[in-house]
């Protein structure tokens, strides 16, 4: 734990994710990334360097899933939880029936996580992105839109003045399983139909069979993307790179 929780604490200091008195919100999907998050947060928090107020916030699909194991969890860090109630599932699948669901999907939980913070008087939105997801959407933009993009660590909102920081970004996908099995945290078996079935799931099929043959593969796009930098990518602290633990 205090090992991953020292490289989330880097991470935050290295894109200057969280200030004194900021009011966090974590969007908890039920997933091992956001429960994680949920957890390395909530033990950050009792450093008080800086001293900020962390709240979990689900937005529930309507896809029938259960999070009182979430609730449970909550209650045993000490930490308020939010479950806001939505037909956002319902509209997708059955409603509108949409085709390519995954962008109106992230819409439309964007809108209702947004709505809650603003109601709660909370300023800022961790999300559960890591080391992977960055590398994965990176060459997704790639590929699919002949942009050399990616999600930045800290994104303002102009529209609603929430800022969304991803403190999770030096932490490799296969860290965080082995932390969730071995933490034996209420992960929530995902209902959503096309999982498993989207682009992003081919990109991480295909930069696995990369990386057999170049092991560092994920590292190389990982530094690239700070040293080039990307907008907003390139650190303000003492980072260093994160070695895949798999390489």
């Amino acid at each position: 734990m205090q090992k991953l929780v020292g490289l989330v604490r880097r991470c935050v200091e290295d894109y200057q994710m969280i200030q004194q008195g900021d009011r966090v919100a974590v969007g908890v999907s039920g997933g091992k990334d956001s429960l994680a998050l949920l957890m390395f947060l909530a033990e950050l928090q009792k450093y008080k360097a800086p001293d900020f107020f962390l709240e979990a916030v689900t937005v529930d699909m309507g896809l029938g899933m259960d999070y009182s194991g979430i609730a449970q969890l909550c209650r045993e860090l000490k930490v308020p939880y939010t479950l806001v109630p939505t037909q956002i599932g319902a509209v997708i699948f059955e409603y509108r029936q949409e085709k390519n669901p995954c962008s109106m999907c992230a819409k439309m939980r964007r809108g209702a996580l947004n709505q809650t913070l603003l109601e709660h008087g909370l300023n800022k939105l961790a999300l559960g992105h890591h080391y992977d997801d960055a590398v994965e959407t990176f060459v997704m933009s790639l590929l699919f839109e002949g942009r050399i993009s990616c999600f930045q660590p800290v994104t303002n909102l102009d529209r609603t003045g929430i800022i969304q920081i991803r403190p999770m970004l030096y932490l490799h996908e296969k860290t965080i399983d082995h932390f969730a099995a071995r933490e034996n945290l209420p992960v929530l078996e995902n209902r959503c139909p096309v999982d498993k079935t989207t682009k992003r799931e081919e990109v991480k099929q295909l930069i696995f069979r990369l990386s057999q043959e170049y092991p560092e593969l994920k590292e190389r796009i990982f530094g690239a993307m700070q040293r080039f930098p990307l907008p907003e990518w390139e650190p303000k602290g003492r980072y260093r790179r994160p070695k895949d633990p798999e390489a």
